[in-house]
């Protein structure tokens, strides 16, 4: 079990200030995450690679193309705009 004089050593880095019967529930807490930290110490996973996440991940992005339905429906609504240039809005200046 961790010694009182470690948990008062660990708050003084952490600058947290513990009263008594605190020190006595984190001798206790920390005491027991370090035991189950030894526990998977013993676990053997020379077969097991590496992972970055549990889930493997992907690139899930579409291709970067023009749809034809898209760019008729982009036309017709910039058709609608009281002004425009080079296929985008044009708007009164806002910023000087």
């Amino acid at each position: 079990m961790i010694s009182e004089d470690q948990i008062k050593h660990i708050a003084k880095l952490a600058r947290i200030r513990l009263k008594k019967k605190d020190i006595k529930k984190f001798q206790k807490e920390l005491s027991s995450v370090l035991d189950y930290v030894e526990k998977l110490k013993k676990v053997n996973v020379s077969g097991v690679e590496p992972h970055t996440h549990t889930v493997l991940v992907e690139n899930v992005m579409r291709k970067d193309q023009i749809d034809v339905k898209t760019k008729a429906k982009s036309e017709e609504l910039l058709g609608l705009a009281p002004r425009t240039k080079d296929n985008y809005l044009k708007t009164k200046q806002i910023l000087q």
